[in-house]
């Protein structure tokens, strides 16, 4: 097969998988080997994701796509482009993955899945019924959203899902997403951080032993962190980072306190390989089994 798949985000060319995804396609034995980036800036237009979707659509040659960052946006201005969409990407208003089956264009949003696969390697499976943590998300965009909805799913199931945003409007849109779902009401708490002690005050109220996370997007695409410098995490916390590259600034407050606090601090390593993984199986129609995942993994590591 002569053709690519693309990934689609901001500044593709510095990531990681630029050049893993050439030994993923050998290990994997995919048709391609070639991945091409499109870059698109933050806030692009709906006219910009338009022309890309039927790029894609329409070049014979391009199997499909990932897609980072633009995820909400392209989903509201393409989504009649599709012929079918998942139920994830449906209610969540977002898409993570463009494939094609005979002729027609398919969208997938895959992040509650990785969200899932990526939390349950770290975090035990009654931590939430044993310790009585809560969760602080920071961020109610597309990966905020994700990992609410697989936290609400999970058996283990918070007390408390506290999400913070500096906009309203992705509050709201999350709210209406749980709202659809018919996530338990009490379940999750909207806040809307218009000053930085608004963030203080969540982190100081939150339990020890709380899951809190970056989902805010700052440390990757744009530098900062959504946690004043200075804030105490809760003590025992997993504190987990969704990015692994960037200036990485919520990371290196995690670790700056990883001892005092005895916190158990995650990189966004394994969410990137799970998420990539996926999209791939799906674009390319296979399964992945979890050992194929662990050789992925390793192959990623020694060329990353």
């Amino acid at each position: 097969m002569n053709g690519y798949m693309g990934f689609i985000g901001v500044s593709t060319e510095q990531s990681s998988i630029m050049s893993i995804f050439p030994v993923w396609a050998k290990i994997l034995d995919l048709p391609t080997r070639t991945l091409i980036g499109h870059d698109l800036p933050i806030g692009a237009t709906a006219l910009e994701y338009v022309r890309l979707v039927e790029q894609i659509r329409d070049d014979p040659h391009h199997v499909g796509a990932l897609v980072t960052t633009h995820k909400m946006g392209l989903y509201a201005a393409t989504n009649n482009l599709f012929d079918e969409l998942d139920d994830f990407s449906t209610l969540c208003g977002e898409l993570s993955s463009i494939s094609k089956r005979a002729g027609r264009l398919i969208g997938h949003a895959k992040d509650p899945l990785t969200a899932g696969l990526a939390a349950r390697e770290f975090l035990p499976d009654d931590h939430f019924a044993r310790t009585g943590g809560h969760v602080i998300c920071l961020g109610a965009g597309g990966a905020g959203a994700a990992l609410t909805w697989y936290l609400a799913e999970r058996t283990d199931t918070p007390a408390l899902i506290v999400v913070t945003d500096t906009a309203q409007s992705r509050l709201d849109h999350l709210r209406a997403v749980h709202v659809r779902r018919g996530t338990r009401q009490g379940l999750i708490r909207y806040v809307l951080v218009d000053d930085d002690q608004v963030t203080h005050d969540v982190l100081d109220a939150a339990p020890a032993h709380s899951l809190v996370v970056n989902a805010s997007g700052l440390g990757k695409d744009r530098p900062g962190s959504p946690v004043p410098d200075g804030t105490p995490f809760p003590h025992g916390a997993y504190i987990w980072e969704f990015n692994y590259r960037g200036t990485l600034e919520f990371l290196a407050q995690a670790t700056a306190q990883a001892d005092a606090a005895q916190l158990t601090v995650v990189d966004g390593w394994r969410y990137f390989i799970h998420g990539w993984s996926q999209v791939i199986a799906e674009v390319f129609n296979i399964d992945l089994t979890e050992d194929r995942i662990t050789q992925l993994s390793e192959a990623a590591l020694i060329v990353r």
